[in-house]
């Protein structure tokens, strides 16, 4: 069983900035996501990297402003947000998938944190 824990939420003005943080037990590294969830909406794909982080995926509405990292030394995968909008707004999950593909799907991850509170204001 791995336990992902986020951190790094806020309320924040738009054009603003946020570092997210999501570290996964133990030393195994997984493929990582992050997914988004707003309010009264469906959950969806952020942003993904490949356990070497040589590979990255990235939602076309995110491009330019999320950055996703990771260090394996610590077992922990970053999400940088710049020039937050209120559109942004959401909890924000990170995932892990056991698989060898990096996948957009959040059907393919096996396990999730319990997510992070993203507030933008305009």
């Amino acid at each position: 069983q791995v336990q992902l824990v986020e951190s790094g939420g806020g309320s924040v003005q738009a054009g603003g900035s946020l570092r997210l943080s999501c570290a996964a037990s133990g030393r195994t590294t997984y493929n990582m996501g992050w997914f988004r969830q707003a309010p009264g909406k469906e959950r969806e794909f952020v942003i993904a990297i490949t356990r070497s982080g040589d590979v990255t995926y990235y939602a076309e509405s995110v491009k330019g402003r999320f950055t996703i990292s990771r260090d394996n030394a610590k077992n922990t995968v970053y999400l940088q947000i710049n020039s937050l909008k209120p559109e942004d707004t959401a909890v924000y999950y990170c995932a892990a998938d056991l698989s060898a593909v990096l996948h957009r799907s959040g059907g393919a991850y096996d396990y999730w944190g319990q997510g992070t509170q993203v507030t933008v204001s305009s």
